[in-house]
């Protein structure tokens, strides 16, 4: 039977492909490192920029799309990637980063409300047997975005060895950003969306800023999400290494565009793997949670044993002459492979996360509140680390502090797995606010 546009598949697909036009390019561009430019420093401000105001509006975005909705929030959203995306033109010819900057914080908001309305959509329209597998579809469509975007500097830079993007990358960048941020009207409007079996993805409906307001609060006294404030902070904590310290300082510009059209190609392949082990029936829902903590536990471990090794051999930035080339395979494949593997990680990581949490409950709106309280704590990681990369910190302490992270991490991960159950179906009204569903996903504490 073919899709339906009423249904939640349909609509996550076409969610799949507004970030595979804007935080796809997005990720793309900054994958090269330093936003594609030569010197980092303007790259690594804006981030911090972006993600400061992305801790903010990443908290505050689920109460925004409870209220606005998903369409027009998306829609105004994806055009702040693609003002982001322009500004390095005006860096291009006039080297002043004011603009970049102030771009990088714009997008900080525009990119916390898409995220709360797509993590929504991703996790709350599925059935419980089959949020894995939506993860998977949004992951490997949304990634096709980098896979694209990588292609893009590699081809437009292909006999250029060294220096800056061209200007012509980063235009192309703003026309696909703009056509994402237009796709955003073709969403559906929740309320009219039916899974395969008929029943409706909206469990509430009604909801006002007062609700939304105490709601929000309630997240820093809701001890899963403190518990889960570890695995967000660190979950894109170590994209400034990945993307500055391996993929922006040992290699030329096009090479890294080469490099990132593997590295969010293996990003498909890691959620495509982990979504069969996160849907299996042949296991309880928090047997699947321990095994896919275990592989994440194991790969990270090898990531960051490998980007050790790697960074004993270059401590520091090569210069531009000795930078590494893909077609010098006795010098530059080992890290390059490397760097691919880190796409698997990600891959891994984020989709367990984003597992984890739609295990927690089934009602749209508190799973808006959940995805964006899960991006705001990860963009608080984020602005730390990219000014980290700012302040020239050393590439060998900025590893150290991810694997610590991650280490710190682990216990909290365990522990919520721990509390998952079987089943987070509603089991009846509460009241006539915007809690209306007991939720059986988490073990009740004792």
């Amino acid at each position: 039977m073919g899709l339906r546009y009423y249904s939640a598949m349909t609509q996550v697909i076409i969610v799949g492909f507004v970030c595979f036009l804007c935080p796809g390019m997005f990720n793309a561009l900054n994958g090269t490192g330093g936003g594609g430019q030569l010197d980092t420093t303007a790259g690594n401000n804006a981030n911090t920029a972006l993600y400061s105001t992305f801790v903010v509006f990443g908290i505050l975005g689920g109460a925004i799309v409870n209220l606005c909705g998903v369409r027009w929030t998306i829609f105004v959203s994806g055009f702040t990637y693609a003002l982001y995306s322009g500004s390095y033109i005006y860096l291009n010819h006039t080297k002043n980063s004011a603009f970049t900057i102030a771009a990088g914080a714009i997008l900080g908001i525009g990119a916390g409300i898409l995220w709360a309305a797509q993590g929504m959509i991703m996790v709350s329209y599925p059935r419980e047997e089959e949020k894995g597998r939506y993860i998977a579809v949004f992951w490997i469509i949304f990634n096709l975005g980098g896979m694209l975007g990588g292609i893009l500097p590699f081809a437009i830079n292909y006999k250029k060895d060294n220096g800056s993007l061209d200007d012509g990358v980063y235009i192309a960048f703003v026309v696909l950003e703009c056509l994402g941020a237009f796709l955003g009207l073709a969403l559906a409007p929740p309320a009219k969306v039916t899974r395969d079996d008929g029943s409706s993805v909206v469990l509430v409906k009604y909801t006002n800023l007062g609700t939304e307001t105490m709601e929000i609060l309630k997240l820093f006294i809701n001890p899963l999400m403190l518990a889960l404030l570890p695995m967000c902070f660190n979950s894109n904590f170590f994209y400034t290494y990945q993307f500055d310290n391996i993929n922006g300082s040992i290699f030329n510009v096009r090479t890294r565009g080469f490099n990132n059209i593997f590295y969010w190609g293996a990003q498909m392949v890691g959620s495509y793997a982990i979504s069969f082990l996160l849907d299996s029936p042949r296991f309880a829902r928090k047997t699947r949670g321990y095994i896919a903590f275990a592989v994440v536990f194991v790969f990270f471990n090898a990531i960051w044993g490998g980007s050790l090794a790697l960074n004993n051999k270059y401590p520091a930035p090569l210069p531009l002459e000795d930078r590494l080339d893909f077609k010098d395979s006795s010098r530059a494949g080992g890290a390059i492979t490397l760097y691919v593997f880190c796409g698997i990680g990600d891959a891994l990581y984020q989709s367990f996360a984003y597992w984890i949490i739609g295990a927690l409950s089934n009602d749209n709106q508190l799973l808006a509140r959940y995805i964006g309280f899960y991006k705001g704590m990860q963009s608080f990681g984020g602005a730390i680390a990219w000014q980290l990369a700012a302040k020239k910190v050393s590439h060998k302490n900025q590893l150290v502090a991810n694997w610590v992270l991650f280490a710190i991490s682990v216990p909290s991960m365990l522990y919520v797995v721990w509390r998952i159950k079987d089943h987070s179906e509603p089991i009846g009204p509460k009241d006539e606010g915007s809690e209306h569903y007991e939720e059986k996903g988490v073990e009740q504490a004792a």
